[in-house]
């Protein structure tokens, strides 16, 4: 089979093929999954490089305990389990130093506070993306295992089942976390809000 033909193939199949050895199938899968992978891993760690080495780590395990995967359950959310498990050790390894925040200001799904859509007003853009920049820091400032939840949810659009399938946590617990989550970042936005407002009146 041409390689390029792989991208057709249900990820059982490729998953079953990889299992006999060819290197094609799992280099399928990756193609597959490794923006979201990234994706995932950028937005819990906030450092291009480090998401980068997570990936691969994170794919290199799959790979490794591919005969332990479940045909018939999602492949996606295996992986994004590896991601987020890898990316939760990673932050918790270096706690203790200045998370980045370098990353694009773009959270998406579901806003914490929304501001209305004044996209012709130049003034109201710096501050929208002033306002991005500080929902981007807030997630960033978040405890690993609350980050999770808000990137598996607001980035990923994962149901509540989804990200409970993804960390082995009940559903009662995903909604738990979620909730503190939103109300942390509810705080630090509202914060900045009102300290806008007192340099606007200053």
């Amino acid at each position: 089979m041409a390689p390029g033909s792989y991208s057709d193939l249900p990820d059982d199949d490729l998953i079953r093929r990889s299992r006999n050895d060819d290197d094609d199938a799992f280099a399928g899968l990756v193609e597959r999954y490794r923006a979201k992978v990234f994706s995932l891993a950028f937005r819990m760690v906030g450092n291009y490089e480090e998401a980068e080495d997570i990936s691969q780590e994170a794919f290199i395990n799959a790979y490794r305990a591919l005969d332990t995967f479940r045909l018939g359950d999602k492949f996606s959310s295996w992986i994004y389990r590896i991601t987020t498990n890898l990316s939760i050790d990673h932050l918790r390894k270096r706690r203790h130093k200045e998370i980045s925040v370098d990353a694009p200001s773009n959270p998406e799904g579901d806003m914490f506070i929304q501001l209305p859509d004044t996209s012709n007003d130049p003034e109201r853009r710096a501050i929208e993306a002033e306002f991005k920049t500080v929902v981007e820091k807030a997630i960033q400032e978040l405890s690993a295992t609350y980050k999770a939840v808000v990137v598996l949810r607001h980035v990923h659009n994962l149901s509540y089942e989804e990200i409970a399938a993804v960390m082995k946590i009940p559903l009662g617990t995903v909604k738990t976390r979620l909730f503190r989550a939103r109300e942390i970042l509810k705080a630090k936005v509202q914060a900045w809000s009102g300290d806008g407002a007192a340099r606007k009146g200053a």
